[in-house]
């Protein structure tokens, strides 16, 4: 302990002149310092306030037990915008701010003003900081404050705010945001400073209104504000919450976005009345995907981009682009029904109940009678019967004419013709199967209205003396404490210095995967011992003061892990207690590095550290310890964080870690482990989904023909479309050289199996139009492809026939049969009189041209054996990509599952 005039030695002349001042000055403990000017002049006013400069470190009261009141008021003079991803909202405040500066009052007629304008750093300034700001203030700096004669200090600047909210922009682009911007004093208790609302918020809306230039994409509706309520002791931090509620303007999205989406999706609606019999309807709606891809991409700027919700509008388009794919996927199917139903089995009775009985008489589309025809019979049933019967000649009448003989034989020719055309068009069964397509084009309806419905210390301490009761007297009983604040404060150098750290994650601002770094915003919190410092709070008037950080020292804490320097506001003040003890908070906007694993992106969990120490001293110098639990630490932190963006946090873990520090002493750090969890709806919707539907579309194009469908140009159509959907998602793909995320992968093998079921096409197309052509299929390949391949997909080869199929048809050997013994048994009789009958002869060249173009249909329809096994061949092929596609699907689905619901 000192004693009581020790204080007053060693300090310096402009400080012992203010406090003689203040011994003669001061009538009374509550009462302002009376400034006399020489004459009326502003210099003289200047030298007659120079005294109250040296006092700028403490609070101006005459007593510490008093409040000051800090009454503020705001014009917001822009809305820059809102980062949806990063929960940002940016704004342009003019601000302004008064309060009592008790040791000033001047007469107005005697200094010849009743205000000046001086520099701010003469002054004692409020520590009023928005909560929610998270980075550096850029706007123009303001050096000047006008202090009154009767005391008042005005304060005004403009702020560049970059404030943390809360977004919800489900109903994007006619979404309201209401954020909040909370003053408060960083440091300073209630019982300190009193924040009180200088206008009201309906005049701070009004005044904002009328003076707000930028009138961009948002529109200010209205600010209203409230006070928070506290302890009567004051022990809390007094705040005053503005709330700003801003409107998006819709216009410009509805132009860009909805209308178009709603005229390509109309396109879609009436592709369902493009005959699929005779248009390639299927391609027409692959290039409408095509189509809508591409506007999507041109438009992805105007999209938001966040991972706490996931916006209507995303869905809306989401549910587009599936019911295109939808669309596809059923045109598909009819085209295969209708090009392939002569080859498939007889419809199910519970198939042609429910679908063409009751859903057909749904969509007012009844079933078809069935009709006996009499073209069903096989034509050579006729010539057989005939055959059994007789000739024509010994059953009929002798005088048949000769030209109806012709006739006949022409019209059994034609009726073969007709009924090989006929089963090419399709049986019963394959009719029954076609009349299920018509089915699917009246949900059409239902397509139409849903588009209309979407919108402590060993050693003894120095005790301060104070000569008053006031702030002054304690002021100048710290001088001498001011003069060591260069050196660590104990009194013995082997004592060492206990730190305490604990800080709340206020918000998670982002992750940068390319530059593996963690941005996040906390406020930090340290406590130590000064044993320099220690006074009688009666004696003094007051247990706590607040003065400049830079009068005292303060330990240099650094995060290990920081990478750049630390933009948030900067709080001047630490609070200075009785017994010796420093609390010190300020916050933080944290860049610091972090070893991301993305393998399992979008489903991934990030394991972070920040790493609290000491830069310079060791253990022996300075001990760390945590201020609270961790468990607290992680609770406070989920209840104030405001940014409820893309990153969740979900852990909270210490490890204190001593190691040697290469010159014989230890080295202490405490180690915390943030551990965050991306939300993977935004990712889900926007990004894995449109991929299966463009992948499943692939996949159900192997149900499209090659022999009528282009199949090659539809799948290039496809491969296009997908690249363009990469294109557009390449900003949600993280970039990263330490490993290849698995989504990564999976987009590659989907697009490389679309190069291959492209390649595949190519190959059964030139197999199916030019097997004619090819010399037969070798041992080797038909013993590995049709004998084991073929069994494994279920297509077992087909057995090989040992004539022609045109000479195994029973109607054509008897037509040539009959023809031939026709033809021998009237030629002698009549061969002359045949021969002048010129009608006959026209009749006979016709039948052989309707012969020969009969069996060109033959031929065509059937092929040689050697075509037969290598368009079995494709086939197989063909069949054996699709059972690996689907295959591959089911994998992929199975794995993203598992690894979403682990996640």
């Amino acid at each position: 302990m000192t004693p009581k005039g020790a204080t007053l030695k060693g300090l310096p002349p402009s400080v012992m002149a203010t406090v003689v001042m203040f011994l003669i000055l001061i009538p009374a403990a509550d009462s302002a310092i009376q400034i006399n000017c020489s004459e009326p002049s502003q210099p003289s006013l200047l030298e007659a306030l120079a005294p109250i400069f040296n006092l700028s470190a403490i609070r101006p009261v005459m007593n510490l037990t008093t409040r000051t009141n800090v009454n503020i008021s705001f014009i917001m003079y822009g809305i820059l915008g809102v980062d949806e991803k990063g929960q940002l909202l940016l704004t342009y405040l003019w601000q302004h701010f008064w309060w009592m500066n008790e040791f000033v009052r001047w007469d107005p007629t005697q200094c010849g003003s009743d205000k000046i304008s001086l520099p701010r750093k003469k002054f004692w300034v409020p520590d009023i900081v928005i909560n929610e700001f998270m980075d550096e203030n850029t706007a123009p700096f303001v050096p000047y404050v006008y202090l009154y004669s009767d005391g008042r200090v005005h304060d005004a600047s403009p702020i560049r705010v970059v404030s943390s909210c809360n977004l919800d922009i489900y109903t994007f682009p006619f979404d309201i945001q209401n954020c909040t911007m909370t003053f408060n004093s960083y440091i300073h208790l209630a019982k300190d400073i009193m924040i009180v609302l200088d206008r009201d918020a309906e005049n701070i809306t009004k005044l904002s209104k009328s003076w707000m230039t930028t009138m961009g994409e948002w529109e200010l509706l209205d600010i209203t504000s409230h006070h928070s309520d506290g302890d009567i002791e004051g022990n809390y931090i007094d705040e005053l919450v503005f709330h700003v509620i801003v409107r998006r303007r819709a216009t410009l999205y509805v132009v860009n976005l909805l209308i178009p989406s709603c005229f390509l999706i109309t396109v879609d609606l009436f592709s369902f009345m493009l005959p699929p019999q005779t248009v390639d309807r299927s391609s027409f709606k692959m290039t409408l995907i095509l189509g809508y891809t591409v506007f999507l991409l041109i438009m992805n700027d105007l999209l938001p981009i966040t991972g706490n919700t996931i916006p209507l509008i995303n869905v809306f388009f989401s549910l587009c682009l599936a019911l295109m794919v939808t669309s596809l996927l059923e045109t598909v199917l009819i085209t295969n029904l209708l090009c392939g139903s002569a080859d498939f089995s007889p419809v199910p009775r519970w198939v042609r109940v429910f679908v063409l009985e009751i859903l057909g008489r749904l969509v007012c589309l009844p079933q078809k009678t069935k009709e006996k025809s009499t073209f069903c019979m096989k034509p050579y049933a006729e010539a057989t019967q005939q055959k059994a019967d007789g000739p024509p000649e010994e059953k009929g009448t002798a005088l048949e004419d000769k030209a109806l003989q012709e006739l006949r034989s022409l019209g059994r020719d034609l009726q073969a013709i007709r009924l090989q055309v006929q089963q090419q068009e399709g049986s019963q069964s394959s009719q029954e199967w076609i009349q299920r397509c018509p089915l699917k084009l009246k949900p059409s309806k239902v397509l139409f209205i849903f588009i209309s419905v979407l919108m402590h210390a060993p050693c003894s301490s120095i005790m301060q003396n104070c000569s008053r009761p006031d702030t002054p007297s304690l002021l100048e009983a710290l001088q001498p404490v001011f003069k060591l604040n260069e050196i660590r404060p104990t009194m013995n150098m082997s004592t060492p210095t206990n730190v305490s750290i604990g800080f709340v994650l206020f918000g998670i601002l982002g992750l940068d995967e390319k530059a593996q770094v963690l941005k996040t915003y906390i406020w930090q919190d340290m406590r130590w011992r000064n044993e320099f410092v220690e006074w009688d709070p009666e004696q003094c008037g007051s247990s706590a003061i607040t003065i400049p950080r830079k009068l005292l020292w303060v330990p240099d804490m650094v995060i290990n892990e920081f990478m750049e320097k630390n933009s948030a506001p900067f709080v001047p003040y630490s609070y200075l207690y009785s017994n010796g003890f420093v609390l010190d908070s300020h916050p933080i906007r944290v860049i610091s590095s972090c070893r991301l694993d993305i393998y399992t992106f979008p489903f991934d969990v990030q394991n972070c550290s920040l790493s609290f120490n000491s830069y310079l001293h060791r253990k022996a110098a300075l001990q760390m310890d945590i201020s609270t639990s961790v468990e607290d630490i992680l609770n406070q932190s989920k209840k104030v964080m405001t940014t409820m963006g893309e990153w969740e946090l979900i852990g909270l873990t210490v490890q204190r870690i001593t190691l040697p520090a290469g010159d014989d002493e230890l080295y202490q750090e405490i180690r915390f482990f943030v551990t965050v969890r991306r939300r993977a709806t935004l990712y889900v919707v926007n990004l894995l989904i449109p991929s299966c539907f463009l992948i499943t579309v692939d996949l159900f194009s192997f149900l499209l023909p090659p022999q009528t469908v282009d199949r090659s140009m539809f799948k290039m159509t496809l491969i296009l479309g997908y690249t363009v959907f990469l294109l557009i998602m390449n900003d949600l793909l993280p970039t990263t050289g330490n490993t290849i995320p698995l989504i990564n992968v999976f987009l590659g093998l989907c697009l490389a199996l679309m190069v291959s079921s492209l390649m595949e096409t190519i190959i059964v197309t030139n197999l199916l139009c030019g097997s004619a052509h090819y010399s037969p299929v070798p041992r080797w390949l038909r013993v590995l492809v049709l004998q084991i391949l073929g069994r494994l997909v279920r297509l077992p080869p087909k057995p090989r026939d040992l004539e022609d199929t045109v000479i195994q048809n029973p109607a054509t050997q008897e037509m040539k049969v009959f023809s031939v013994v026709a033809a021998d048994s009237e030629a002698p009789k009549q061969k002359g009189q045949l021969n002048n009958d010129k009608a006959l002869q026209e009749l006979r060249s016709l039948g052989m041209d309707l012969q020969a173009i009969r069996l060109q249909v033959q031929q065509q329809q059937g092929g040689s054996q050697s075509s037969q096994e290598w368009i079995q061949v494709g086939s197989i092929i063909d069949r054996l990509l699709f059972g690996l596609y689907i295959l591959f699907i089911s994998v992929s689905f199975v794995t993203m599952i598992i690894i979403w619901v682990k996640s």
